[in-house]
């Protein structure tokens, strides 16, 4: 897969106008497919600089995870609740989400607690209206710039594909300010889902 991916940057890099189009379809194709998109992502730092990869890659993103919640409520809803089915995080954003779902949507995007492609299918069949999931998904904004970022600082896709890190000042600065970020969105995520699961249950006492 990763030397598809590798392939497949190159190709786009070579489309000259085209080539954000191209990779819109192939991000959005990727998150619906359960591919992870991390390589796509880094790559789009290098074959369009940072401003335009990231526009690129949230558009994917968010068109893909769109499509992957649609096919989880309508069409796979029963393999979808067999994946999540022992998982406790999932289970208690289901009861709150009915409630906040735009909040719950934006801070589960801002943590990486939560693997983007199974949230997408796992959200599909929660309470959760389309409109806010669609709105959450400037949560991605954060992490999606800055990995863009680090991306661009490989200066050739060649060293995206070959696995190492990249490996200077600016790059290690991103990565913690996104260990940060979703740090901070984690916590606050976790004592928004406990808040409202206990008012919840108060309620029906």
């Amino acid at each position: 897969m990763q030397e598809l991916f590798c392939n497949t940057l190159n190709w786009i890099q070579n489309l000259g106008l085209l080539g954000g189009l191209a990779f819109i379809i192939i991000y959005t194709l990727a998150a619906i497919l359960f591919i992870p998109g991390s390589l796509l992502t880094l790559g789009a730092g290098v074959v369009f600089d940072v401003v335009l990869g990231s526009i690129y890659v949230f558009i994917g993103a968010t068109l893909g995870s769109i499509g992957s919640f649609l096919v989880g409520r309508y069409l796979a809803r029963n393999w979808v609740a067999k994946k999540i089915e022992n998982n406790e995080k999932f289970k208690a954003i289901d009861k709150a989400i009915a409630q906040s779902g735009f909040k719950i949507v934006l801070l589960t995007r801002l943590s990486p607690v939560f693997p983007f492609n199974l949230l997408n299918y796992a959200l599909g069949i929660t309470r959760v209206r389309l409109k806010d999931y669609a709105l959450g998904s400037i949560g991605m904004i954060p992490g999606t710039i800055m990995y863009v970022y680090i991306g661009s600082l490989a200066g050739n896709i060649a060293q995206v594909c070959s696995g190492n890190q990249v490996k200077n000042p600016q790059a290690e600065t991103a990565q913690w300010i996104i260990r940060i970020i979703g740090f901070i969105a984690t916590v606050a995520v976790t004592l928004y889902v406990t808040k409202i699961a206990k008012k919840a249950l108060e309620e029906s006492t």
